[in-house]
């Protein structure tokens, strides 16, 4: 991918300057076409949505080595739009104060056509790590995270990997807040419709249950989740969890006593700084 979009802005947060490169993912037509015409809505930017035009924003840390682990963000949206600001940018430059490369997904919308977010997601991992002496990126450290239909996507990410041209697109180390897993064990909603379309066969149902999918290979994963949520159940995290163990994959799973859904990096979230610290010492773990 030799013609890139690149945007340098300075961006000051958390007290600590970085900036960001803005890198359009698909050079040529992205192999399914979203069918969503007009504009872009962007609303402030922390809500955006008829993403047909994908991108990544590389926050690297001002102080980081030429070998940074670097995480691949996917913020939340129902798969509708996109949560880009306080679970996106915000999470970004957070990482960068504990040395590490964020990477948020600005991600197309499926409307109902189910592989388009996850090509954005596999397109994202080979160019990261095709690039990592460019970016000074560690490929061998290179996560992914998620909030909500975001944590299903990285869910998605972290059980399905095997592409067709061989290609290495499995994440390193898993985040995933409040996320939809299950479209089976618990009623699905407005997340699943979007993805799969108003009458999904059992057999997308079956593939795109996450819980459903873990193997040995799923990489190492947290989950970070309010026990009070009641957009997405904590029923999603506690199935993923459960399987998680089964198969014998490193994870951790805490569950705040309330908290709600959505709080991503909101400082008024209850339990914002013990989140981060629980967090920042998981992540250490994964990329020492």
């Amino acid at each position: 991918m030799k013609k890139i979009l690149v945007l340098i802005l300075g961006l000051y947060c958390y007290g600590f300057a970085s900036s960001q490169e803005i890198v359009k993912l698909w050079e040529k037509a992205p192999p399914t076409d979203n069918k969503l015409t007009g504009e872009e809505m962007n609303s402030d930017n922390d809500w955006i949505t008829n993403v047909s035009e994908p991108n990544i924003a590389i926050y690297k840390p001002t102080n980081g080595s030429k070998n940074t682990p670097a995480v691949l963000i996917c913020p939340e949206g129902g798969y509708g739009g996109v949560a880009y600001k306080h679970e996106g940018q915000q999470f970004a430059q957070w990482l960068n104060t504990i040395g590490i490369t964020g990477i948020v997904l600005k991600y197309r919308m499926p409307n109902k056509h189910k592989s388009v977010p996850m090509e954005d997601v596999h397109q994202a991992m080979r160019y990261l790590r095709s690039n990592a002496v460019k970016y000074g990126i560690n490929p061998t450290k290179l996560g992914i995270a998620g909030f909500s239909a975001g944590g299903h996507l990285a869910a998605t990410a972290s059980t399905q990997f095997l592409t067709v041209d061989g290609s290495n697109v499995r994440p390193d180390f898993s985040i995933l807040f409040y996320p939809v897993t299950t479209l089976m064990e618990v009623p699905p909603g407005g997340t699943c419709t979007n993805l799969l379309g108003e009458n999904p066969s059992r057999a997308d149902l079956y593939k795109y249950s996450v819980e459903k999918q873990v193997n040995n290979a799923t990489p190492p994963t947290i989950i970070l989740l309010s026990n009070d949520d009641d957009v997405v159940s904590s029923e999603h995290s506690i199935i993923y969890y459960n399987s998680l163990r089964i198969n014998n994959i490193p994870s951790a799973m805490y569950i705040f006593p309330e908290g709600g859904h959505g709080w991503g990096m909101h400082e008024n979230f209850k339990y914002h700084k013990q989140m981060l610290s629980l967090l920042k010492e998981w992540l250490i773990g994964q990329v020492d």
